[in-house]
């Protein structure tokens, strides 16, 4: 299997703006974010599906997402951090969380991304990953 996009961040082969990182995986900043704060969680083990991992690996996967979702929520100061596990768009499992204080703040991040920049803000993104980081 090809290495993925996420799997050549998690070698320090690209670049990325990390939050929180252990053994088994790794949360950084989306470069195409559809709100402030838009975090990514993968699991070190390229799998396409989530539920493909072996259960120590999946165990460590959602422990993470619960540790992040709670640190978005407490640094942007918002009633949740969503998550939405899609994974069309890279062949291997993650979780993306967003903070919103209501649906209509999430489905109009949602809903307006198609107006993300092509390019990224990368001094914003360091930033904002300072804050965010453990």
């Amino acid at each position: 299997m090809q290495d993925s996009l996420f799997t050549k961040i998690i070698k320090g082969e690209l670049p990325s703006h990390k939050v929180y990182e252990d053994e088994k995986t790794l949360a950084f900043l989306t470069i195409s974010p559809f709100i402030e704060g838009h975090t990514l969680v993968v699991p070190k083990l390229q799998v396409d599906n989530f539920e493909d991992l072996p259960e120590e690996d999946y165990q460590a996967f959602f422990s993470t997402v619960r540790k992040v979702s709670k640190r978005v929520k407490e640094v942007f100061e918002v009633n949740k951090a969503t998550v939405t596990i899609m994974g069309f768009e890279v062949p291997h499992a993650h979780a993306h969380i967003m903070p919103a204080n209501s649906e209509n703040e999430y489905f109009s991040a949602i809903d307006n991304r198609h107006l993300i920049p092509a390019e990224s803000d990368h001094e914003k993104l360091a930033k904002i990953a300072e804050r965010l980081k453990f």
